[in-house]
């Protein structure tokens, strides 16, 4: 017995194995739900989540190519949807992009208008765009996670733009939340603010493997967070375990984001 026994959702975000996505793919398996996969129609992207679909034991994954920034896209994937499963109960939003030319420490003051736009069309606006397709296919009601990180709330030199784009995404969850909330629609939204992460993605991030290592020795747990801990945090969020919780920004960064100033590593004077 599982705590998404019957429930269907779609993922969007998978790269690989190392994804946020991928891990929280896996932990909503383990508890019963029935997943489908959307792909970048670039590269070897199709076949990349693919094999992580299959990784996750799913030998024929439902998949459906998806440009986030193209609305006759997200209409295909939804529709796609509503005509092999009717009922949908949950998204995963885990995508996000910027520039990474720009994604370096003291560049942000150089960001260029459209490289700006493009991020916050990509890593905010695409979870406005596919709620509004979500809502009519969620007729029980719903859920919708989606992925952010602190340096949307404080300064993180180097995340730059992204930083911009997580905290539009984080308002954007809670005015989502709101609307979406009412009787009749049901539908909950919230937000997993992680820590950083050797993603596809996040490897683009200037200075990523220092931020990893800064996590470590500020966190209140002193150890980075693993993609298992932000899996179950998502299975929580989706499941009907947290019912009442919506609008939400939860943090799972072994409590890096509680600290102000950390306290120095033993041995230095």
């Amino acid at each position: 017995m599982g705590l998404m026994d019957g429930k269907k959702g779609i993922i969007f975000g998978i790269a690989n194995e190392r994804s946020y996505a991928f891990f929280i793919a896996k932990q909503l398996i383990e508890q019963g739900a029935e997943l489908g996969f959307t792909f970048l129609p670039i590269g070897k992207m199709e076949h990349r989540v693919r094999k992580a679909a299959q990784t996750l034991g799913i030998d024929e994954p439902w998949m459906v190519e998806c440009d986030a920034n193209d609305d006759a896209s997200l209409d295909r994937v939804f529709d796609r949807w509503q005509a092999d499963h009717g009922r949908l109960d949950f998204v995963v939003h885990s995508i996000a992009f910027a520039d990474k030319d720009y994604l370096k420490p003291d560049m942000f003051h150089k960001t260029p208008r459209q490289t700006f736009l493009s991020a916050i069309d990509t890593s905010a606006y695409t979870l406005l765009a596919m709620a509004q397709r979500a809502l009519p296919l969620m007729t029980d009601g719903g859920a919708i996670v989606n992925m952010s990180y602190y340096g949307g709330e404080k300064v993180t030199p180097g995340y730059n733009v992204m930083g911009i784009a997580k905290a539009c995404l984080e308002h954007t969850t809670r005015y989502l939340a709101y609307e979406l909330g009412r009787p009749g629609r049901d539908v909950r939204v919230n937000c997993i603010s992680a820590g950083p992460f050797k993603t596809l993605a996040g490897a683009g991030v200037g200075g990523m493997d220092d931020m990893i290592k800064y996590q470590e020795m500020a966190s209140s747990m002193k150890r980075a967070n693993t993609g298992e801990e932000v899996g179950d945090a998502a299975v929580y969020l989706l499941s009907d375990l947290s019912s009442g919780v919506t609008g939400e920004t939860i943090h799972v960064d072994c409590g890096f984001s509680i600290v102000g100033v950390p306290e120095k590593p033993t041995g230095e004077g």
